[in-house]
C-alpha cells in the first residue's frame, strides 16, 4: 500500500499577530526610539577610541613616502597590550624628552638585539636589515656605535632618514612609552590603506 502525505491543516492568516504601525514621529516613543540609539552609538563609539583605535594626525614627513604630512590614520591600542612589538610595525609613542608629545616611528630592532649602523646602513644582530620602506633617495650617511638593546628597549627610525629625529638623536624608547600599533590610513582618500 502506498503511503500518501496530505497537508496539516494551515494557520488562518488572520489569526496570526501583525506588526503594528511605526510610531509617528515626534512621538514619546519615537524620541525615546531615536535617543536608545544614539545613546548606544555613543557608548559603542566611546568604547572604540578608548579602547581599541584611536584617530591621530601624522605632523611632519619624517615617515614618508609610508605616510605624509596631515594624513589621518587610525591606531590599533589594543595591540600590543595582548601581542607582541615587532621590527617593521609603525608605533606610536610618548616621546622619551617631553611625554606631552606623540611621535610615529619605525621599530628597527627589539630588546635584546645587536645594532650597528654604518653610513646610514643598518645591522641588527650582525646581518644588513633590508630596508624596502627606505627610498634611495630618503636615506643618508648616518653612523651609530654598536649597542644591545636592554630588555625593554625599542629601536626606532623615521623611513626618511635624512630628517627624522628618532632613536639615533633620542637613544632607545622604552616599552611602556609605546601605546599604538599604526593600522589604517583613513585621509586623504588617495592614501587610504593599510599602515606596512
Amino acid at each position: 500500500m502506498d503511503h500518501e502525505t496530505q497537508p496539516g491543516p494551515q494557520p488562518d492568516p488572520s489569526s496570526q499577530p501583525q506588526p503594528g504601525p511605526n510610531p509617528p514621529a515626534g512621538s514619546p516613543h519615537a524620541i525615546a526610539s531615536w535617543l536608545r540609539d544614539l545613546v548606544v552609538s555613543v557608548v559603542v563609539s566611546a568604547f572604540i577610541i578608548v579602547f581599541l583605535y584611536q584617530p591621530v594626525r601624522v605632523e611632519g614627513t619624517s615617515m614618508l613616502p609610508m605616510l605624509e604630512d596631515q594624513d589621518r590614520l587610525f591606531i590599533n591600542k589594543i595591540a600590543y597590550r595582548v601581542g607582541d612589538i615587532h621590527q617593521g610595525d609603525v608605533v606610536v609613542f610618548q616621546y622619551p624628552r617631553d611625554l606631552s608629545k606623540s611621535y610615529i616611528k619605525r621599530v628597527i630592532a627589539l630588546p635584546g638585539d645587536r645594532l650597528r649602523i654604518d653610513h646610514g646602513r643598518v645591522f641588527v644582530n650582525g646581518n644588513l636589515l633590508p630596508e624596502p620602506y627606505v627610498p634611495e633617495r630618503f636615506t643618508d650617511d648616518r653612523s651609530a656605535p654598536e649597542m644591545v638593546l636592554a630588555p625593554h628597549q625599542y629601536w626606532v627610525m623615521g623611513d626618511h632618514r635624512s630628517i627624522s629625529s628618532d632613536s639615533r638623536d633620542f637613544g632607545p624608547v622604552d616599552r611602556d612609552l609605546i601605546y599604538g600599533k599604526a593600522a589604517f590610513v583613513y585621509w586623504p582618500v588617495e592614501q587610504i590603506g593599510v599602515v606596512h
